[in-house]
This record gives C-alpha cells, structure tokens and sequence, in this order.
C-alpha cells in the first residue's frame, strides 16, 4: 500500500530535519511557506481573528559580497504581520539568507530590495525590513522584559502538556491590570522535536489570573510539539476562553537556532503598542 503524498505545504515537506545542500548562490525558490490556517482551525478560529499583532524574526548569520567581492555582513530583522496567510519555515529562511554568501549585489539597499520582495511573497503579505550594519552594532542594547515574575513560585509540577483548565481568574474579584512573566517557556519543534526554549511576558486587564496556575499551564508546554508562533497563539486563546480578561497581550522571546530568533507577539487592544525588539540575556 503506498503512503499518501504529504501536502506541499506541510510541515513534514519541509527541509526541516532533512540533508540539505547550501547553495551559496541567491535563490528565492529555497523559502518555503507553510499556511497558518490549519493551526488555527485547530484552535478554533475562524473569520476575523480575535488578535492582532506581528512577528519579530532577527537574522545574525547574513552576509553577501560587494560587486567588488569584497564580504559584507549585516543582521536583517523581519516584522511579519500576524494575519499574513503563511509564515515561512526557519529552516528555509536559513538556507535562503545563506545562498546570499557568494552573491554580488550592489549595495545593502539591492539586499533589501530583494528581501522584501521575496520574503513579502512568501509570508503572502508585506513584510517589513531593516538592516543593522556594523557600524551601528554598538547602538544594540540587551533588554529584558519586564513583569512580575511567575518562577518565584514555589510550586510543585507534574504534567508536561499545556492543561487550559489549570487557567482560572475570579471573577468575583475586582479588575487588575498587571504584567506577568516568565522564563520557563519551552515547547519543541513540530517536526524535528528539537527544544525551544522563550521567554514569555502576559499583559492583561481582568479579573486576576491564579499565577500559580498559569505558570503550571506554561510549564506544561515542555512536551509540547508546535511552532513558536502556535504555541503563542495557543498561549492567547487559552487565557482568553478560561479567564475572560478585557485586554490581552502575549510576547514571547525565544532563543535562536540556525542563526535567527522568532518572536510572535498577539494582543486584542489597539492602544497597546508594538513591543520592543530588545535581545534578552539568553538570545
């Protein structure tokens, strides 16, 4: 019996946990789009979505030659609109950004001219770009994020799958508006099951979440299998159905793998601003 072919899209067509060959020449045909829908789906979601947001991508390991051949480097980062129809696979954005290595462009701004392009068609929305040349890396700061920090509970844990039932607020009690966070974050790769390990910061305007639960909930994603996106997505949808807060905003900071970091915020208030791309200790 044959097996049946996989989606062209799905994450198991992916390069990801696969041999790959690293051209050193640009090729946008090596990004690979994966829609965000059938996650969704899997959430529940459907129509108009009930956040809005972006995702931060920071890029370390790109490079490219001047028309003199002379290698240039930079770090690109990606803002990619949540309500983009795909995300790109990580490990295709890799080997895309990596086929720039022997590539001779004009200048930085022929990089960035491609970069929207391609990477805009391959989120199937328009992307924003911005490129920090040397001689601005001093100017990068470390930043933290901030909130009161969950991990000082001194609890005990015994399940490694995210429970939504463990989410509870009082809604007796009066409306808090607080900024919780933590550390602890981890999920694993969809396919290859490699860690992921994030920083995860909660803002919310509600009735008060039970912390001892939430961080119970968030420990839970340690044997989890999802994209970083996903997992922040679940993360919202799940705070938002258990405990009913007026306002909601989730960020995550995950530490990068093959050179790029991801970092997928989703809120449903409109003052509440885009958040910082501040590297934390640990990316």
């Amino acid at each position: 019996m044959s097996t049946p072919a996989l989606p062209d899209n799905s994450p198991q067509a992916s390069p990801l946990g696969k041999p790959a060959a690293y051209a050193t020449q640009y090729d946008s045909s090596l990004l690979f789009p994966m829609a965000r829908k059938p996650k969704r789906d899997e959430l529940g979601l459907s129509g108009t979505l009930p956040f809005f947001g972006i995702d931060i991508w920071n890029a370390y390991e790109v490079s490219w030659l001047n028309l003199r051949g002379k290698p240039q480097i930079a770090i690109v980062s990606i803002t990619v609109p949540a309500d983009s129809p795909s995300i790109v696979e990580s490990k295709s954005l890799k080997l895309y950004l990596n086929a720039f290595n022997q590539t001779r462009l004009g200048g930085a701004e022929a990089l960035l001219e491609l970069l929207r392009a391609d990477l805009s068609a391959g989120f199937g929305a328009p992307v924003q770009i911005s490129l920090t040349m040397p001689d601005a890396f001093e100017k990068l700061r470390m930043a933290e994020l901030d909130g009161l920090l969950l991990d000082r509970l001194d609890i005990e844990v015994d399940g490694y799958t995210p429970e939504p039932t463990l989410l509870k607020a009082n809604q007796e009690d009066s409306i808090v508006e607080e900024t919780l966070l933590s550390h602890l974050l981890k999920s694993n790769c969809l396919v290859t099951g490699q860690p992921d390990w994030g920083s995860v910061q909660i803002r919310y305007v509600g009735a008060p979440i039970d912390q001892e639960g939430l961080l119970r909930y968030l420990i839970g994603f340690r044997e989890h299998h999802e994209f970083h996106e996903q997992c922040v997505e679940r993360i919202f949808m799940d705070i938002l159905r258990q405990c009913k807060p007026q306002k909601l905003a989730v960020y995550a900071r995950y530490t990068r793998r093959g050179g790029i970091d991801i970092n997928p915020w989703r809120s449903n208030f409109s003052t509440g601003q885009r958040p910082p791309n501040g590297r934390n200790a640990r990316q």
